[in-house]
């Protein structure tokens, strides 16, 4: 299993596996061919369904069209049997002719891979992945599950976490103190500092909720309009960590160290899914960005509640369980309706589905890894109209209320 580092990626939204991945497919090509006269990019499935609404397009021109002129072709209706969210690079020279090619996808997270590749080109920093094993280890060896990535990933990871827990809360902040209207033809307003001034007149139990509702909503605020995220374990998601983590450190008081912890824990749970299914919602759908988001705060705010390795592993199925069956309909193609409120109930979710395990010794008849075979078996068996087209679901003949 990879590491983390590969989970947590700092970069702009408003979507990983549709903008961020492009964005990097684009600048390796660009450093093969900088001698290109022009360059055409086709685009494939999902990645061209929504690609216009998730600034697919602009994240390729960005990089590409400042060194030669581009051409986008747009086939909406062409899947590879790889992944649904392919597209073809091609060089030309100044004569028009194709110089070189190149077929990749954007498998979420903003990870690129090409069919047939050698995975081991990245190394596995992981012996163990998945939950069972990793459970196991903690209840034999009197640790926790954040110790086992501190000896997979060497103490230096705890600076990258660093990093990763201070982008967060930027994007808190920013997203709270913004105002105004996202963009794209929804033009949906911003919510999460009205939620938070709203929030702070309640009285302690709804007070908690309202306000972290509005973390999650400033996080993925944040992200819809192309600011600078973490994905958690994507871009779509990345409100969900940050608003529950937020929310306990300034409510509790946890310290910083004790965070960085739960951050690791919570890296360890969305690395297990994305090794044995998938974390991409071109994929699996909803379940897969969410619902993951969801189970690894779930399983971050066990752990800062002193739940036992049983409980967290428990807190953590819950979360993803849960969202079994969520699609991803995301109406225009934007990262607005419905994933941002869906950020939001996440959040509480975890805190609900902690709680729920704290009641508990931990014993219950549903694995996590079940789970996460189940999830991967459910998002291949949904219809590729519910997996990030726009052509299902909410998104099908969407009109505004009046």
């Amino acid at each position: 299993m990879k590491s983390i580092r590969e989970l947590y990626r700092i970069g702009t939204g408003p979507s990983s596996s549709h903008t961020m991945g492009p964005r990097k497919a684009a600048e390796r090509f660009l450093a093969k061919h900088p001698e290109a006269h022009s360059f055409e990019v086709t685009l494939y499935g999902s990645l061209a369904a929504t690609g216009k609404g998730h600034m697919t397009d602009v994240a390729i021109l960005d990089v590409l069209q400042p060194h030669a002129p581009v051409e986008i072709v747009w086939k909406p209706h062409v899947f590879y049997p790889f992944h649904p969210n392919g597209m073809t690079f091609c060089s030309k020279d100044a004569n028009g002719k194709k110089t070189d090619e190149w077929t990749v996808f954007s498998v979420g997270g903003g990870a690129l891979a090409e069919e047939g590749e050698d995975r081991s080109a990245t190394p596995e920093v992981y012996q163990m992945n998945t939950m069972s094993q990793i459970l196991y280890w903690c209840e034999h060896s009197g640790r926790s599950y954040w110790e086992y990535v501190e000896q997979c990933e060497g103490p230096e990871i705890w600076d990258f976490l660093s990093e990763v827990w201070a982008t967060m809360k930027e994007a808190v902040h920013r997203g709270l103190d913004a105002e105004g209207v996202l963009p794209g033809p929804l033009n949906l307003r911003r919510k999460a500092s009205s939620y938070y001034i709203r929030a702070k007149g309640y009285k302690d139990s709804l007070r908690s909720r309202g306000l972290v509702f509005a973390y999650a909503l400033a996080v993925s605020e944040e992200n819809a309009s192309g600011g600078k995220i973490v994905t958690a374990p994507t871009c779509g998601a990345c409100g969900v960590v940050p608003a529950v983590l937020y929310h306990l450190q300034r409510s509790r008081e946890f310290s910083d160290a004790r965070i960085l912890r739960a951050l690791a824990t919570a890296g360890l749970v969305g690395n297990i899914v994305k090794h044995n299914a998938s974390i991409s919602g071109a994929e699996a759908g909803c379940q897969a960005e969410v619902g993951v988001a969801c189970s690894m705060a779930s399983a971050a705010a066990s752990q800062l509640f002193g739940g036992s390795p049983a409980q967290i592993e428990y807190s953590a199925e819950m979360g993803l369980e849960h969202h079994l069956g969520m699609t991803c309909d995301p109406v225009c193609g934007l990262v607005q309706i419905p994933c941002i409120e869906r950020n939001a109930y996440a959040a509480a979710r975890a805190l609900d589905a902690n709680i729920y395990s704290a009641f508990t010794d931990g014993h219950h008849r549903v694995s996590f890894d079940k789970v996460v075979e189940v999830m991967k078996q459910t998002g291949h068996d949904l219809p590729s109209l519910y997996k990030e087209t726009s052509e299902g679901g909410l998104a099908k003949n969407y009109t505004q209320m009046d």
